[in-house]
């Protein structure tokens, strides 16, 4: 299987499945001499962690991370530093239940990856999705902490600003109000709607779309590639 690495200065290779014994990253490029400790990432894979409400996913992960290469401490470093050598990230799964899935073993889930890993690879692992799955984020989510490191001039910051057909009001939008509420939504007459949308579609046994708003400040210019290393590539 192709296509697990992601960059070419700064490379990282996910790994693991979704009912795996465990999920991670190697992340290959990352500068020498940067302070890094598990919490550093730990604090963000805090905020991706499942089962903190009933609209998200029930699964009970404590997502916690170990750095099991590419860090080092010594008397000179004043704490633990990047080495500039491959950093190995390593998340366990402690809350698989694959027997949810046994009555989908034999059956396409619409809008899913099912039926697509089964017609490329002939094998697939219908317990949550194998590669899939919303887990594997997990250890996108371990290595975007380190690039924050790398990047420390740039503001990353994400909401959440529709969700079916229901889009935020722009003129109440507000950064802060995200961490006030389950969906990170920076508009906070919008929670009680989104609410009961939800709630309406897993009642019927559906699912919905949402939309994301992402924004970086503080890039400088120059960055990226003029044709398939830019963002809207």
């Amino acid at each position: 299987m192709s296509h697990n690495t992601f960059g070419h200065l700064f490379r990282v290779t996910t790994w693991g499945e979704s009912h795996g014994q465990a999920l991670g990253c190697v992340v290959d490029g990352c500068p020498p001499g940067l302070p890094l400790t598990e919490q550093d990432i730990q604090v963000f894979l805090d905020q991706r962690r499942p089962g903190q409400g009933k609209f998200v996913t029930q699964r009970q992960e404590p997502d916690a991370v170990r750095i099991l290469s590419g860090v080092f401490e010594d008397e000179r470093t004043a704490g633990v530093v990047t080495t500039g050598t491959p950093i190995s990230l390593m998340i366990e799964n402690v809350d698989q239940r694959s027997r949810d899935y046994s009555e989908i073993a034999r059956a396409y889930r619409p809008g899913h990856a099912d039926y697509t890993y089964d017609a490329k690879y002939g094998v697939r692992d219908y317990r949550g999705g194998g590669r899939s799955s919303a887990r594997e984020t997990a250890a996108r989510v371990a290595a975007g902490a380190i690039a924050r490191k790398v990047i420390p001039g740039v503001a990353i910051r994400a909401a959440v600003v529709q969700i079916g057909p229901y889009a935020i009001d722009r003129s109440r939008f507000d950064w802060d109000q995200r961490t006030q509420n389950p969906f990170w939504a920076p508009d906070a007459g919008i929670v009680p709607v989104w609410e009961a949308h939800l709630e309406q579609v897993r009642k019927a046994g559906s699912s919905t779309g949402a939309v994301i708003e992402v924004e970086a400040t503080g890039v400088p210019a120059g960055w990226g590639a003029p044709l398939y290393g830019k963002l809207d590539a």
